[in-house]
């Protein structure tokens, strides 16, 4: 057994094998986190709004938690492999900010956008989304010295920041509120569900 540590250990050590070794560990850990954040919030979202057996209801959320694992690792998985081809191919062979971004566009197109747009995967996207607009705005208002694309001046730029959440949050209610009432067929199941249970 000591024997077989030591092998499996000079694997693990060695730098040749270290990109390698990066992609499997991306894909893992992409499957460990996928399932970690699907299988309580399906859990409790199958339970409180899905009718059936448990044992169908098990299965509802066995079959979110495994796809919700699945995309992601498969995304960390093409993602990071896109990014060593990149380097590879690069003359600097440095990575520069446009393969992050060439990476993540492939992964987000092979893993979500391509084929039959699933709720789970579409939650994801749009959880995604939702983080890149916030990023977004907060590196629209940012001072160009701290990093940010300074679109806005000083007293502009402070009247955004103490404002800007108020009238985000107030409007995406009002929104959502207006297509419940008036097109509730055009919201995702789950959320249209916790609607009319509220």
């Amino acid at each position: 057994m000591d024997a077989f540590k030591a092998n499996v250990n000079s694997i693990l050590l060695n730098p040749q094998y270290s990109k390698s070794l990066a992609l499997i560990k991306g894909a893992r850990n992409g499957a460990v986190y996928g399932a970690k954040v699907r299988f309580p919030h399906a859990l409790v979202m199958v339970m409180l709004f899905r009718s059936g057996s448990l044992r169908s209801k098990l299965a509802l959320v066995l079959k979110a938690t495994r796809q919700h694992a699945r995309n992601l690792a498969t995304f960390a998985l093409v993602y990071k492999a896109m990014v060593a081809l990149l380097l590879r191919a690069s003359p600097t062979k440095k990575e520069e900010s446009w393969h992050t971004f060439l990476a993540g566009l492939v992964g987000g197109y092979y893993v979500f956008g391509r084929g039959i747009q699933s709720s789970v995967n579409q939650q994801i996207v749009i959880y995604i989304f939702a983080r890149v607009a916030l990023g977004a705005a907060k590196l629209a208002v940012q001072n160009r010295s701290e990093g940010g694309w300074g679109l806005l001046g000083y007293k502009d730029r402070q009247t955004v920041k103490v404002n800007a959440w108020p009238v985000f949050a107030s409007l995406s209610w009002a929104s959502v509120m207006w297509l419940f009432r008036y097109h509730p067929e055009v919201l995702q199941p789950s959320l249209k569900s916790s609607m009319q249970y509220m």
